[in-house]
Parts: structure tokens; sequence; C-alpha cells
């Protein structure tokens, strides 16, 4: 008997043709599913929330697997699928788009591509933009990562992808793990160390998971730790960081900016302070959204799954 595994209506790019044993049926992503399609043991998931998702875990009984294209599997975790239905994630997919976004972001912050905006809107020419730093200490104001000092709190797949682009931009990268040692070729100290590194950064780069213990795990505390002159940046989770506490340094100055594409709420609410914070670049939540070669990943777990065989980016739970 074929497996069936339900693929949804706005799946990027052309759909892979199935393997031996397995049957594609597509449904909305938005749910529902067709009731023909009630009996799916495998479905994959883009672009669904964490109610929609709840929906396919209680209406979709003989489900076993569920792959989501998405790199962090938080949504599908939360969404109350059985114990024993398999979650696989995108881990791996978005490495590209999403270490591009964060170079892309990084240079705005470094740049101040937000000055040359306001001058251009302004009519005005602002040769002040060339700033000058203290010969005293360069890192003061940096307009350039040759030599800035970059922390990667999350060193994974993306930050496999991103940390070279910072190097050969003459950057010095430190990777930060729960565990120390050497990654991707990179110095790693371990996040219960990170008190000792934050000082002497100039860039912190975050790409944590939602996970308990990663909840707000830039507070308060650590974002005191670095320079003034330090900018944020993060493509991980909104959940990552306290956002309270990273508005109040950045309306106090006591951090030099931040660049975030991701948020504790999403959308970000009308109401959030963030949204007029000074010196805080803004984009919405659009570092992958572009799930490179899930094809493979998709169409290779489907045929491990008729045979039997171990699932690849298989969730622990």
């Amino acid at each position: 008997m074929a497996l069936k595994v339900l693929v949804p209506r706005t799946v990027p790019g052309e759909l892979p043709d199935a393997p031996d044993g397995v049957t594609f049926a597509r449904y909305p992503s938005r749910g529902p599913v067709p009731d023909e399609h009630l009996d799916a043991e495998g479905l994959l998931v883009w672009g669904a929330g964490r109610e929609v998702l709840s929906g396919f875990a209680s209406t979709l009984p003989r489900l076993r697997w569920v792959q989501t294209l998405a790199a962090g599997p938080d949504a599908v975790l939360s969404a109350g699928f059985a114990p024993d239905v398999a979650l696989c994630s995108g881990r791996g997919l978005h490495d590209g788009p999403v270490a591009e976004h964060a170079l892309a972001m990084t240079l705005a912050a470094v740049r101040r591509v937000d000055r040359w905006i306001e001058a251009r809107d302004a009519s005005e020419w602002r040769p002040s933009l060339r700033r000058e730093v203290d010969p005293e200490d360069p890192r003061t104001d940096p307009f350039t990562l040759n030599g800035a000092r970059v922390l990667i709190w999350g060193f994974g797949s993306i930050a496999a992808r991103l940390a070279p682009l910072y190097t050969a931009l003459g950057a010095h990268v430190t990777g930060v793990a729960t565990t120390a040692g050497e990654r991707h070729g990179y110095p790693v100290v371990a996040s219960s160390d990170i008190e000792a590194q934050l000082p002497r950064t100039d860039i912190l780069v975050m790409i944590l998971p939602t996970l308990d213990s990663t909840h707000h795990a830039l507070d308060a505390q650590l974002l005191a730790l670095l320079p003034p002159h330090a900018w944020l940046v993060n493509v991980g989770r909104g959940t990552t960081v306290d956002e309270a506490a990273l508005d109040a340094a950045l309306r106090s100055g006591r951090l030099a900016g931040a660049a975030l594409d991701v948020f504790e709420t999403e959308p970000l609410p009308a109401e959030s302070p963030l949204w007029t914070a000074p010196n805080l670049f803004l984009t919405p939540h659009i570092a992958g959204n572009r799930p490179l070669g899930w094809q493979e990943l998709f169409t290779d777990n489907c045929r491990r799954l008729f045979a039997g065989e171990p699932l690849r980016n298989l969730v622990t739970r």
C-alpha cells in the first residue's frame, strides 16, 4: 500500500516526483485537510502557524511523520503532535539566504545606510557621514568590518556559511555554542563563558533557536557587558532577546544599535516601542523564507520513511 504524504499548495518551487511507494496529495497550507486525505501518514508544512499546525495534529489520526521546511522546529514542537510522530526540521535549507541577510544587516549597520537615506530624503550632501573615529580607540564608531571582532552566538550550519563572509572582509570571528572547541575552522567558546567575550565584541550576531534554555538569553545583564559602540544582529529567534532590555539600551545610548529580523511576537505589534527605538533596523522575518534544495531532503525522507530507514534532520523531543 502506498504511503500518502500531504504537500501544501504554496510550497516554493516545483513539486518533485514522488519516490516509489509514495503518493503526494495537495492541501491548503492553512488547512483544512480535505476529508479524502485524512488518512495521510506524512505531512510537509510550510507557512503554517501554531494554530493551524495544532489543527493538523488533531485531525490526522494516521500521521507518522511531519517535515517542516523551517530551520527552527519550534512551531511543530509546540503544535501537539503525538509523541510517536517523527518531526524533522529544515535545518540547512536556509543557510545561504540567512547568512546573506545577516551580512547585509551588518553592513547596513556598520556603514550606517540609514543615515544615507536620511540625507537623501533631506536633499542634503553630508560628507560628515564619513565620520572620524577616535585614534585611541578605532572601534568607538566602526565604519568597517576590517579588524572588527564578531561574536556569533549559535554556531551551527548557518554560522558555517556566515563566518567566512565576515572573514573575507577582515573581521575576526569567534563562535559561541553549548560546548567549547573548534568548529568549521573557527574558535568556539562555551555559552557559559560568553560574559568574558562580550566586552571585546564589536558585532554580536545571534542565531539561537527557541528553547526553554534560550529564552531571553540576551538579557539586560549581558547587554550591559557589550561596549557602547557594539551592534546586535539577530537572525535566530526573537524569544532569545529581552526586547524591553534592548529598547532601554538603545534609548539610553548604552548600545550603538541593533538589526533585528525576528521578534518575540510576530507580526511586531504596532504598539511595540521597538518601532521608534533609535538606531534600529527592522526586517519582517524574511532572512530565510527561501528553503533551497528542499525537494531533495523531502523526497529522501519520504523514501526513508517508506523503507523504514532513519530520517534526516530528526528533532529530538
